[in-house]
């Protein structure tokens, strides 16, 4: 009996520690995450009417954002990013992509995403794109990108890119 109660009482000691170590790694975890976040709120922003910015019959939006980035919302799968110079991307990136269920990353690609086009319109300063769960928009500066599932997204700035 006072082999049981010893092994129980181990079994909670254990159990105490492993939970305060998931603790402190979920906390450091948010820390982190809570430092990188846009720096305007997307949806603030007023949107465009999405049409002019359509491409390939519909299936996708692409617009031109600062820097000569071209930036593609997919209507189709609910997956969005950009290309092009990405300043200070990780790895030295020139593809940021992510959808509608998970974060977005850092990527390289010879060519322009699903194929759009070289010249897209560009997106007006102080305005958004949205389609479904995801707004991307820009200042005239910086575009941020946000998928309010999840309430990840990604940065593109002179500063430095980033996804959050």
């Amino acid at each position: 009996m006072r082999a049981r109660f010893a092994a129980v009482r181990v079994c909670d000691v254990l159990r105490r520690i492993v939970t305060g170590l998931a603790l402190g790694a979920a906390m450091l975890t948010t820390a982190g995450v809570a430092s990188a976040q846009p720096p305007f709120d997307v949806n603030a922003l007023p949107p465009v009417n999405p049409q002019p910015f359509a491409g390939t019959e519909g299936a996708w939006y692409s617009f031109g954002v600062p820097g000569g980035v071209t930036c593609v919302m997919d209507r189709q799968t609910g997956s969005y990013g950009c290309n092009g110079p990405l300043p200070g991307a990780p790895g030295g990136a020139n593809v940021v992509t992510g959808w509608a269920g998970g974060p977005p990353g850092f990527g390289h690609a010879d060519g322009p995403m699903y194929g759009a086009t070289a010249e897209p319109l560009p997106l007006p300063p102080n305005t958004r794109m949205s389609f479904r769960t995801v707004s991307c928009g820009t200042d005239g500066v910086v575009t941020s990108c946000l998928n309010t599932l999840d309430r990840s997204g990604f940065v593109i700035s002179p500063a430095g890119s980033y996804a959050f």
